[in-house]
């Protein structure tokens, strides 16, 4: 999306600068992963979570109509895997809605996160309300892969395009897409935990901005 100065979730305390638009519920900072993800080709999929099942109690996320989180080839047709890409997705919309609602209690975050990455999205929403800012437009996230270290345990590496989304002031509603010099190219690796009622929740989160691999 259109970018401002950022305000990283590590250091939100006393910041008042605009934020980059991100679904990552944590902080940019520079990952020593080395995991090289192609390009993803044109296949598009709707967010998971707006047809996702009420096992285990999943709570219903509709974004609005002016925001759309777009997934493509998040699916890899292996089942164990297709589930933790399924709950990273419904992550990643649990993170926007509690932003677009400015709610840093919303059920969801603390349904999909758990740990060091729990902190981080309360922090990450509380950034955005503090600054009084939500977001519009479209983020397109591609190029997952999948790694899964045993029945419970799995890590997540994706792509994200922000080049279509722009923040929006919560009190007027004007939307700033003044051009800027960040990157709207963004690379995430995750680790993820899958809890008792199985569902896999986000336990680590960093973020790379920038990322030549997901510019490809």
């Amino acid at each position: 999306m259109t970018r401002r100065t950022r305000l990283l979730s590590t250091a939100v305390a006393g910041t008042t600068a605009a934020l980059l638009l991100t679904g990552c519920g944590g902080s940019d900072s520079d990952s020593k992963g080395n995991d090289k993800i192609a390009g993803a080709d044109t296949g598009k999929s709707a967010s998971p979570s707006t047809t996702a099942s009420a096992s285990a109690g999943r709570p219903k996320i509709q974004l609005p109509s002016d925001v759309t989180d777009t997934y493509e080839n998040w699916k890899t047709g292996d089942g164990a895997k297709d589930a933790v890409l399924a709950d990273t997705a419904r992550r990643i919309d649990a993170t926007n809605d509690a932003i677009l609602r400015g709610d840093t209690s919303a059920p969801a975050l603390s349904f999909y996160y758990r740990d060091k990455a729990l902190t981080g999205a309360v922090a990450w929403v509380k950034a955005y309300v503090d600054a009084d800012l939500s977001f519009t437009g479209t983020t397109r996230y591609y190029a997952p892969k999948v790694t899964l270290s045993g029945p419970t345990t799995a890590s997540v590496a994706y792509c994200s395009d922000e080049s279509k989304g722009f923040n929006k002031n919560r009190k007027t509603n004007k939307v700033d897409k003044t051009p800027s010099s960040e990157s709207p190219y963004v690379l995430y690796n995750t680790r993820l935990e899958k809890n008792k009622q199985g569902v896999w929740q986000t336990s680590n989160l960093v973020s790379k901005r920038g990322e030549k691999t997901c510019a490809a």
